[in-house]
């Protein structure tokens, strides 16, 4: 039996000429688990809200053709109404806070439903524990790091009745491990409820992790492919639409391995069958490469900071220098530290002890602006960036504080669009973007200020491959030109590809320094630091290969399209 039911669907926003879902037609059966996944601005995140309820409650359009949630059309009906059928979890959580504490957030639901105060109470810590949050019970949700406030409002709907619950890009702002961990816990929902699943979300390989039913893909406001994962996986939809397969799937793919449905491929360990034509494929390739020794741009020395003086430091014993021209990833899990080091780097956050030398000058006493002029900081949350209606204005905020001839700020900032995708959208308001649009908003803000050194925390998250690579080639171009790029991410694929070294962060300390796939294949640190292996290390033991740390560099070069040297 269909509990959702998409007939001939088509949905207009107010004020765009183009209807952004176009003749959707789609039935999800009870009981089922499905990934939807598309690019950004395949209309996936609109085709939730539908789901929810959000439009035509919130987001204002034209409906054409029908929608049925459990028999009922949503557009005819409260918001209230439609809840009581979905849960959802937002990609952007803050839109979805309503209490002032954490467990007053989870009660919301037990509250609404006059659950007596003791089953009350039992509910929300039951929740918060499955989850890894009880500790923070009763802190204000706000003040959580991105992982933390993704975890909270999953506890949140794991307090719901809906028999539907939707994860709008559940993985967006999660450590690895956590994701891990999210993705598992949508599974044992499933397995022990049997509620109806859907998962929109882009990272492929986390969510196959676990089983999915069937797998949606949208592009350009239409579905373009809906079966199971096998299937899809053995064909090129997925990277044809944008998206990224699983590492394991390209590395197939480069060893010319014909792929077809009955391989069951989702599931990685039938991939053993190939194991000589992976092993044929490595033996072709050539070593790792050498480090460049490049000259130091900025050195931190001894930085500590804490946040009130009766509190403990939430970073201490600091030591690293970022090299000129060179991509640095900061990694670790969420609430390790890794957002207030960089904000202390800008000069947001002022640290207490220890020093900070730009070209070996310090730079303790310079003022915000200067550092900006020299060090641009793109925050994770882009709405905490944001100041302006319109997106062209937005991206020449900057430049027009600086003093910049107008004629000179509509160059940079129409370069800078370009480079982030957004040209086309430049005369847009900003309310009209997606939670990742506004991501690269954000970053096209702060590229057009030509910094010597730009920190980006969470760069990645939200964007689809398409743009994830052409933003990264970008960010490898300016890298050659000298400017230095400092990256908080939890894609373990980002840092592997494209991260010169790594630092990893837990509990506010450094506790490895090294180049990402050396840090990924000791155990102690990725146990530590909320970090997650990929599925290269895992086909690498499956196929017997001994030197994972050579193959995972071929498999990068051959990625990237070039060549390895001895």
């Amino acid at each position: 039996m269909a509990v959702i039911s998409f007939r001939n669907f088509t949905f207009n926003y107010h004020g765009l000429k183009s209807p952004t879902l176009k003749n959707i037609n789609l039935e999800i059966k009870e009981g089922e688990k499905v990934l939807i996944a598309g690019p950004s601005g395949s209309g996936k995140s609109t085709l939730a809200h539908c789901i929810n309820g959000l439009i035509p409650f919130s987001y204002k359009g034209k409906i054409q053709g029908e929608l049925l949630i459990k028999g009922i059309k949503p557009h005819e009906h409260s918001i209230y109404e439609v809840s009581e059928y979905v849960g959802t979890i937002l990609q952007d959580q803050d839109g979805q806070f309503v209490g002032l504490s954490v467990g007053e957030d989870v009660a919301f639901t037990f509250e609404n439903n006059n659950v007596p105060q003791k089953e009350m109470f039992e509910g929300v810590n039951t929740a918060l524990e499955a989850v890894d949050m009880l500790d923070y019970i009763n802190e204000t949700p706000h003040n959580l790091s991105g992982g933390q406030k993704q975890r909270v409002s999953m506890a949140g709907i794991l307090a719901s009745d809906a028999d539907i619950l939707l994860f709008d890009e559940p993985l967006a702002n999660l450590d690895p491990a956590s994701g891990k961990k999210a993705m598992e816990i949508i599974d044992e929902i499933h397995r022990k409820t049997n509620k109806t699943i859907i998962i929109i979300e882009h990272r492929i390989e986390d969510v196959l992790e676990q089983s999915i039913d069937r797998m949606v893909v949208m592009n350009s406001g239409e579905i373009i492919a809906n079966g199971h994962p096998d299937k899809l996986l053995s064909s090129s939809i997925i990277k044809d639409s944008g998206l990224r397969e699983p590492l394991y799937i390209e590395v197939l793919k480069m060893a010319n391995v014909k792929l077809e449905e009955k391989d069951k491929i989702s599931q990685i360990q039938n991939v053993e069958k190939y194991s000589l034509d992976i092993q044929d494929w490595y033996s072709t390739k050539g070593r790792r490469r050498e480090l460049e020794n490049k000259d130091t741009i900025l050195k931190l020395e001894n930085i500590a900071y804490k946040y009130f003086e009766d509190t403990p430091y939430i970073i201490d014993n600091i030591n690293f220098d970022i090299k000129r021209g060179e991509i640095l990833a900061i990694l670790g899990n969420n609430g390790a530290g890794k957002s207030t080091l960089l904000k202390v780097i800008s000069g947001i956050a002022k640290n207490q002890k220890g020093s900070i030398h730009y070209k070996g000058e310090n730079i303790q006493q310079w003022t915000v602006r200067k550092r900006a002029e020299k060090i641009g900081y793109v925050m994770q949350n882009p709405n905490y960036m944001i100041t302006q209606a319109k997106i062209f204005d937005e991206v020449a905020f900057g430049l027009r504080n600086f003093g910049v001839k107008e004629s000179e700020i509509e160059e940079r900032v129409f370069e800078a669009l370009k480079i982030c995708g957004l040209y086309s959208y430049r005369k847009w308001p900003v309310t009209a973007l997606s939670y990742g649009q506004k991501k690269r908003l954000t970053i096209a803000s702060i590229l057009v200020m030509n910094p010597e050194i730009i920190i980006l925390d969470e760069p990645t998250a939200g964007q689809d491959y398409k743009n994830y690579k052409e933003f990264m080639r970008f960010l490898e171009d300016i890298k050659e030109k000298g400017t230095s790029i400092v990256l908080i991410t939890h894609d373990m694929h980002l840092a592997m590809e494209y991260a010169d070294r790594a630092i990893v962060l837990s509990k506010g300390n450094i506790i490895a320094k090294d180049r990402v796939y050396n840090i990924l294949s000791q155990n102690s640190i990725i146990e530590e630091a909320n970090l997650k292996e990929t599925s290269l290390t895992k086909i690498a033991n499956i196929c017997g290969i001994e030197d994972i740390n050579s193959f995972i560099e071929c498999f990068i070069t051959e990625e990237k399209g070039g060549e390895v040297h001895e």
